[in-house]
């Protein structure tokens, strides 16, 4: 009986933790949007965006464990992250420098609001299935990456249920490699027992993500984006220690 009592103590604690924490990412993501439609200004927008994403943490009593954020560069970057959960694109929005601009799949074009409100603050957007799409926003990127936006990319470019990393696709490679920018890995934990594919209601864990030393361009690898792809993923698994899903 006893245990029964604290198995539903525990199941209600995650419930209304969940509830609690839909209701704070509301209040964060309405001010968000009214920001970058009523607030004049790039960094601006940039800055208040980072601000409601990270506020989202910390009201839900879950602010973020960073380490290795001395490892960003101060100039213009090109940050990789894996994949493990819906909560991913928030965690780095709110703890990175607002600079950065972060490329979101192109399926998110679909849904108007969250479309509006990631534009505005900065994202942006990459076709993943129709290659004349993909071609043009690949160029997009490059051009970007000339000008010196400082990108961050998710390159697994989804996530599953299960623990590990699997292939890196080449778009923010090409842009390191073009725009001749330093590759900053970033190995991410927490998140997936937090919002993991498969459930949408969060559970009270604390995210935590690892900033790994940058990869430089005079680096070797940067004679071929594939290398320097695997360089920066085997990074990433070392800090997990997770399964290379890509010899599974």
């Amino acid at each position: 009986m006893t245990a029964r009592r604290a198995g539903f103590g525990t199941i209600l604690a995650r419930s209304l933790f969940g509830l609690y924490g839909w209701i704070v990412f509301a209040l964060c993501a309405s001010f968000a949007l009214l920001a970058v439609l009523l607030v004049p200004g790039r960094a601006r927008r940039h800055w208040l965006a980072a601000a409601a994403s990270r506020a989202i943490f910390i009201l839900a009593g879950v602010p973020a464990e960073i380490r290795g954020l001395q490892n960003v560069p101060d100039g213009r970057a090109v940050v990789v992250a894996n994949h493990a959960s819906y909560v991913d694109g928030m965690l780095l929005k709110g703890y990175l420098p607002h600079r950065f601009s972060f490329v979101i799949k192109g399926e998110m074009r679909k849904i108007p609001i969250a479309h509006f409100l990631l534009r505005r603050s900065g994202s942006k957007f990459v076709e993943r299935f129709e290659s004349a799409g993909s071609a043009r926003d690949a160029r997009k990127l490059v051009k970007a990456a000339r000008e010196g936006d400082s990108l961050a990319f998710f390159p697994e470019g989804t996530f599953r249920k299960e623990p590990g990393v699997g292939r890196f696709r080449a778009g923010a490679f090409v842009s390191a490699v073009k725009g001749n920018m330093p590759v900053v890995p970033i190995a991410i934990t927490g998140t997936r027992e937090m919002l993991p594919a498969d459930r949408l209601w969060p559970w009270p864990v604390r995210p935590r993500f690892e900033v790994l030393p940058a990869i430089m361009p005079d680096d070797p690898s940067f004679s071929n984006h594939r290398e320097l792809a695997e360089k920066a993923r085997q990074q990433i698994l070392a800090a997990l220690g997770e399964p290379d899903l890509q010899k599974i």
